[in-house]
């Protein structure tokens, strides 16, 4: 590739690119169908392999290092990326859009993937068992978990025990934000996910999909949860984790087939979402490998 002249470098804040990787990488998630910024050359190269089609790229002057193996990844996948979207821009102008305290140089916008109900529970027919060679649904709902970081672990966990699917409802912090991408490792773009669910039709749609509803509870809940082990996770179940501080709503509640809680000491209070939700999908993980031949 030809090195860029002078007049190919970005160099102003108010440059329309450089506005929309900004927002991106300094906002809370994409609306409606604005891009997902990505920044970093591991993400951006796993989200090219992934076939996510990118719109642009920007590359500052210490990023350029990068650049040659984001191109290559972009050659082995179907949609790759046009050379006249491959932006260049000064250290200094890159440092003004980046989310991060030490930017690698390198960022990329890429549309938004798109999944169904069906994609996240893993299988057309819920109910197939796991010798037919389908996923028995194991999906991972995420309902009012406020931070993004904690967000992006439980969608890491998710895909590590083997989830099918993850649903982040409204009032949830956005998976596809910066931070909770970094967090989530790429998890967040490889997994079948919806964003923004309500809860009635979330609720009603695993019911006609015959999904067994399981509320993460607190370990001094008086339920039937009297911690790990609890529920049968080997069936199509949805997992539900809700917010930091409240748990999950009433609705969500009343609504559970079963309640799950983890037992830890007296003097703790409770455990962070993401840690909570880990422990879980492990034990749902052991469940469904121990039942196997």
């Amino acid at each position: 590739m030809a090195e860029p002249t002078t007049a190919d470098v970005i160099t102003s804040r108010e440059n329309r690119w450089v506005k929309l990787f900004r927002a991106g990488l300094r906002g809370t998630g994409p609306s409606g169908d604005e891009p997902i910024a990505v920044e970093g050359p591991k993400l951006i190269e796993d989200a090219l392999r992934l076939g996510l089609e990118a719109e642009a790229v920007l590359v500052s002057e210490s990023g350029e290092r990068h650049l040659e193996n984001i191109l290559r990844a972009a050659s082995d996948s179907e949609t790759g990326i046009a050379r006249s979207r491959v932006l260049r821009t000064t250290d200094k102008i890159f440092e003004s859009a980046s989310g991060t305290e030490a930017p690698q140089g390198v960022a990329a916008l890429f549309r938004q993937p798109t999944w169904d109900f069906e994609q996240i529970l893993g299988s057309s027919d819920s109910e197939a068992d796991a010798g037919s060679g389908t996923s028995v649904a194991l999906v991972l709902v995420v309902a009012g978990v406020q931070d993004p970081g904690n967000v992006g672990t439980i969608l890491r966990s998710a895909e590590a025990f083997g989830a099918t699917g993850v649903v982040a409802t409204r009032g949830t912090a956005d998976p596809w934000s910066p931070k909770a991408l970094r967090a989530s490792a790429g998890s967040a773009l490889r997994l079948p996910l919806l964003r923004e669910m309500s809860i009635p039709i979330l609720l009603t749609q695993l019911r006609v999909s015959k999904i067994k509803i399981i509320a993460a509870a607190a370990a001094s809940k008086e339920s039937e949860a009297s911690g790990l082990p609890g529920p049968d996770l080997r069936e199509p179940v949805a997992i539900f984790i809700g917010n930091e501080g409240a748990g999950l709503a009433h609705e969500m509640e009343i609504a559970a087939d079963a309640h799950i809680s983890i037992p830890i000491a007296a003097a703790v209070e409770s455990l962070n979402a993401g840690i909570a939700a880990s422990i879980i999908l492990y034990e749902a993980a052991r469940q469904r490998n121990n039942a196997k031949p």
